[in-house]
C-alpha cells in the first residue's frame, strides 16, 4: 500500500480512470490516524471505494479543484483538523503566524471559512456533482450558530456553501452509508434518512415528530430565541435519545438534522485504527520540512473518543458525543510496536489518551441501553451516583505498554479529569501516574478558582481541585518524586468579572509561581459558553450571565493572571482600582503590585538598592539560598586576599 492518489499521474499508475470520491481538505495531506481526512478516506477505501486527495487547493483558481477530474459519486469537503477561523486568528482576532497543518508551518494556504469557499469553488465547475461537507468546521456550524469573528448569527453552513449534505460528528458509519446510498443510484436529494447527517428540504410534512427549532429570522431578531434553540440542540446529541431537529429559513425551506450516528464498538475502533496508514506526511512536503502538527502525535496513541466531562467551553459534546468509545489493548499494543520500528522513535510514547486520557469506559451501564441523561451530567456539578469511576483497565494498558521492548517511558499528556480520579475509591491509578507517566510536570485544568465561574464552566468546585492537589503532593512524597502540577487558568469566561479575576490572581500569588501562559476565553462555534457569550444567558437555565466583552476588560483580566510581568503593571493597577481592591497595591506580602514612585518606610534606612533594610522577598528557602550565595561570595573574596 502507499499514499492515496493526489495527481492524475498517481491515478494512471494505480490504474484508476475515475475516482469515486475526491476529498478536498484545508490541511496538507498527512496519512495518519490523527487526521480526519486520512481516516475517512481509508475507511471508504476499505469498503471498496476509490478516493483521491486534493490538499490545500489554491482557492483563487477554478482549476485547482479539477485536477483529479469529476468523481463518480461526489466531492468530500473539510477545512481539516481545525476550524479555519480558529486556525487563522487568535482570540484577539489577530492573524496567527504559523499553521501547524501546512508545509513548514506556512500560513495562508487555506482560506477563511474554508468549507464554504471550497464548496462554492467546486460548484462553479461541477453544477450537479454531490458535495458532502464534513470535519470539525462543518460539524459545529451545521445549524445556525454564533460567529465570533463577524459578531453575528450565521446560517447553517449548508446554505452558504451550496453543498448537498453534512456528515457531522465522527463520520465513519455515516460516510459509508452515504457512499452506499449514492452507489446504489439514489439521488443526493433523496438521502435524508442517514443518522449523523444534515440536509435541506422544502417541506417537513413527511417527518415523524420532528422538534421544530426557532426559525433563523426569529433568532436573528431575538438572542433569547437562539438560547432556546441551543438548549434543545445541547440535549439532542445522543444516538439513542436524540430527536430529528428542523430549523426554518423562510422561503428557502428547512435545514434538518438527523440524530447522531451510533458510537463505534471496540472492534470497529480497532478496525479503523488498523487501516494501512502511511503514518506520515506525503513526500511532496519533504522539501518544505514536513508538517509540524505530526511531531507531537506521531508517537502518541489514541485510546478513546467521546467525553462526559461537561466543560461548557468545549465542543466535544456536539462533535464526538458523551459516550466513551475505546480501542482494545491488543490494537494499541500493536500500534505501539509499529512505532518502535520507526527510525525516529527514541523510546518515548508521548501520550495514551483522547479528549480525556483516563476515560476508558462509558460513565455508566444504563446509558448503553437508554442513552445519556439529557438533563443530567455524569460529573457535574458532582459525580452521579451511577458513575462507574474505575481506572483498572487504563492501569493495565499502561503497564503493558511500558513493558514493550524499546519503550523507555509512556507519558500521559492529553489531560486527566481530576474529579474522576478522586471519584475512584482506589489510589492505584494516581500512584501509577506519579511513578511512571509524568514528564516533570502534571498538566491539569482547574480553569478558575471562583465557584461562581466554575459552575458556568461546567467544572467542579475549587475545593475538589485542592483535594486532588493535596493527594497528588502526598503521593509524590510517598514515591520519592519531585513533580509539580502545572494548572491552566482561563480569563474572561462568561460569569467572570474583575472581582473573580482578582480572586484568581490572589490564588496564583499564593501558589508561589506565575503561569507562563494565560488563556483568554475563545468563543468558538457551538459551545455552551459561546452561547452565553452571545446571548448573555445560560441557555440551560435562561438565567442572566455577566459577560466580559470589552477588549480592555479582557486585557485586564488576562494581565491579572500574569501580574508579575512588568508589562502588565498598568493594566493590573487599573483592574485593582476598578475592583475596589486597593489593598492589593502596597508593600505587604499579600499585595500583587507596589505603588509606582513610592518607597517603603521602614526604620528610615535604605540599603541603597531600592529596598529598605529588613525587607525580605520570596519564600524562606529562596532567601536561604540567596544568603548562602552571599556568604560563599564573601568567603571567595577572603580566600583570594589571604591565600587561604
Amino acid at each position: 500500500m502507499g499514499f492515496l492518489p493526489t495527481t492524475r499521474e498517481d491515478m494512471e499508475r494505480m490504474g484508476i480512470e475515475q475516482l469515486d470520491f475526491v476529498y478536498v481538505t484545508g490541511d496538507a495531506y498527512v496519512d495518519h490516524s490523527s487526521f480526519g481526512t486520512a481516516i475517512i478516506s481509508r475507511v471508504l477505501e476499505a469498503h471498496g471505494y476509490r478516493v483521491g486527495i486534493i490538499a490545500q487547493p489554491d482557492w483563487k483558481r477554478d482549476d485547482s479543484v479539477t485536477k483529479l477530474g469529476e468523481p463518480r459519486l461526489g466531492f468530500l469537503v473539510s477545512s481539516g483538523n481545525m476550524d479555519s477561523m480558529v486556525n487563522h486568528y487568535t482570540v484577539s482576532k489577530k492573524h496567527r503566524s504559523v499553521d501547524a497543518y501546512s508545509p513548514g508551518g506556512q500560513m495562508g494556504l487555506r482560506p477563511d471559512r474554508a468549507v464554504t469557499v471550497y464548496s462554492n469553488l467546486i460548484r462553479k465547475t461541477y453544477k450537479n456533482t454531490p458535495i458532502i461537507l464534513g470535519g470539525i468546521e462543518a460539524s459545529l456550524r451545521r445549524l445556525a450558530h454564533y460567529d465570533y469573528w463577524s459578531d453575528s448569527l450565521k446560517r447553517s453552513v449548508l446554505l452558504d456553501s451550496g453543498a448537498d449534505l453534512i456528515s457531522y460528528g465522527m463520520g465513519e458509519h455515516t460516510i459509508v452509508e452515504i457512499a452506499d446510498a449514492l452507489n446504489s443510484g439514489l439521488d443526493i436529494r433523496d438521502i435524508c434518512f442517514i443518522p449523523g447527517t444534515v440536509y435541506r428540504t422544502r417541506t417537513i410534512e413527511n417527518l415523524q415528530s420532528p422538534v421544530i427549532l426557532p426559525d433563523y429570522e426569529a433568532m436573528s431578531q431575538n438572542k433569547l430565541k437562539y438560547a432556546e434553540s441551543f438548549s434543545v440542540q445541547y440535549k439532542n446529541t445522543d444516538a439513542i435519545t436524540a430527536k430529528v431537529l428542523a430549523e426554518g429559513y423562510g422561503n428557502q425551506g428547512y435545514v434538518v438534522q438527523n440524530p447522531p450516528a451510533r458510537p463505534l464498538t471496540t472492534q470497529e475502533m480497532d478496525d479503523v485504527y488498523n487501516l494501512p496508514y502511511m503514518r506520515t506526511w506525503h513526500p511532496l512536503y519533504d522539501e518544505s520540512g514536513g508538517i509540524p502538527a505530526i511531531s507531537e502525535i506521531k508517537f502518541s496513541l489514541t485510546s478513546n473518543r467521546g467525553c462526559f466531562g461537561a466543560c461548557s467551553f468545549c465542543a466535544l459534546t456536539f462533535h464526538q458525543g458523551r459516550v466513551i468509545q475505546v480501542r482494545s489493548h491488543e490494537s494499541l499494543i500493536e500500534e505501539a510496536e509499529k512505532m518502535t520500528g520507526d527510525p525516529g522513535f527514541k523510546g518515548y510514547i508521548h501520550d495514551v489518551g483522547g479528549p480525556t486520557a483516563d476515560f476508558r469506559m462509558p460513565s455508566c451501564e444504563k446509558q448503553m441501553k437508554k442513552g445519556v441523561c439529557p438533563n443530567r451530567q455524569c460529573l457535574f456539578p458532582t459525580p452521579c451516583k451511577n458513575l462507574n469511576a474505575d481506572h483498572r483497565d487504563y492501569v493495565k494498558l499502561l503497564k503493558k505498554l511500558r513493558n514493550i521492548p524499546k519503550v523507555k517511558k509512556v507519558f500521559i499528556r492529553s489531560g486527566i479529569r481530576f474529579d474522576y480520579v478522586l471519584a475512584d475509591s482506589s489510589e492505584e491509578f494516581l500512584k501509577e501516574l506519579v511513578e511512571h507517566h509524568i514528564s516533570g510536570q502534571l498538566r491539569v485544568a482547574p480553569e478558575h478558582v471562583s465557584n461562581r465561574v466554575l459552575n458556568l464552566m461546567g467544572k467542579p468546585q475549587h475545593n475538589v481541585y485542592q483535594t486532588f492537589i493535596d493527594k497528588y503532593n502526598t503521593m509524590n512524597k510517598k514515591t520519592g518524586k519531585q513533580q509539580y502540577a502545572l494548572p491552566y487558568f482561563m480569563s474572561s469566561h462568561p460569569g467572570c468579572g474583575l472581582k473573580e479575576a482578582v480572586e484568581l490572581a490572589e490564588y496564583i500569588r499564593d501558589m508561589g509561581f506565575n503561569p507562563e501562559q494565560a488563556q483568554d476565553f475563545y468563543p468558538t462555534p457551538s459551545t455552551l459558553s459561546t452561547c452565553m457569550y452571545y446571548t448573555g444567558v445560560n441557555p440551560l437555565t435562561m438565567e442572566a450571565v455577566y459577560v466580559p466583552v470589552n477588549p480592555h476588560e479582557k486585557a485586564m483580566q488576562r494581565a491579572l493572571i500574569q501580574y508579575k510581568n512588568p508589562k502588565n503593571y498598568d493594566l493590573v493597577k487599573e483592574a485593582l482600582l476598578k475592583a475596589g481592591r486597593e489593598d492589593l497595591i502596597g508593600f505587604d506580602r499579600r499585595c500583587l503590585i507596589r505603588p509606582r514612585g513610592k518607597i517603603r518606610q521602614q526604620s528610615g534606612m535604605s540599603n541603597g538598592k531600592g529596598r529598605f533594610s529588613g525587607q525580605t522577598e520570596g519564600p524562606p528557602e529562596k532567601r536561604q539560598r540567596s544568603s548562602n550565595k552571599k556568604k560563599k561570595t564573601i568567603r571567595n573574596i577572603h580566600q583570594k586576599k589571604t591565600g587561604r
